[in-house]
């Protein structure tokens, strides 16, 4: 799994004025374990300070977004859930009954990517994979 990233650190880099409410939204998102949505994010935050809104939530994940400090990704659930914008790529395995979102890498298949481009006449330049599955030690 990919090493945590601090969001805080990433806003001043870009020159994102911080304050308070971002800082705690930051932090909670440094945290994170998974790939919370804003609704998740904002149970979270308000636990820490239960003045923060969800309109300022979901302005900051957008401005966030926008400066390049968080990836946002639709895993087929309806919401859109964020992680903060990884230093190394990685993909994803989405567990399609309880949603939980495990991160991998694995050098064979990225290999094959770029073979695949360029047998298509392309150099890669960037690309996102999400695998769907269901544990095959799940009893059903």
């Amino acid at each position: 799994m990919p090493r945590k990233i601090d969001v805080e650190a990433l806003c001043a880099e870009k020159g994102l004025r911080i304050t308070d409410q971002r800082r705690i939204i930051a932090q909670v998102l440094s945290e994170a374990e998974d790939h919370p949505d804003v609704e998740m994010l904002h149970q979270r935050v308000s636990a820490i300070d239960p003045g923060i809104s969800i309109a300022t939530v979901y302005r900051t994940v957008r401005l966030f977004e926008e400066a390049g400090i968080l990836e946002r990704h639709d895993f087929g659930d309806g919401r859109s859930r964020y992680e903060a914008a990884p230093e190394a790529h990685h993909d994803h395995l989405i567990d399609v009954e309880t949603g939980k979102v495990i991160e991998f890498v694995d050098p064979e298949l990225e290999q094959l990517q770029k073979q695949i481009a360029e047998k298509l006449g392309f150099r890669l330049v960037d690309h996102r994979m999400e695998l769907y599955g269901v544990s095959l030690d799940r009893k059903g």
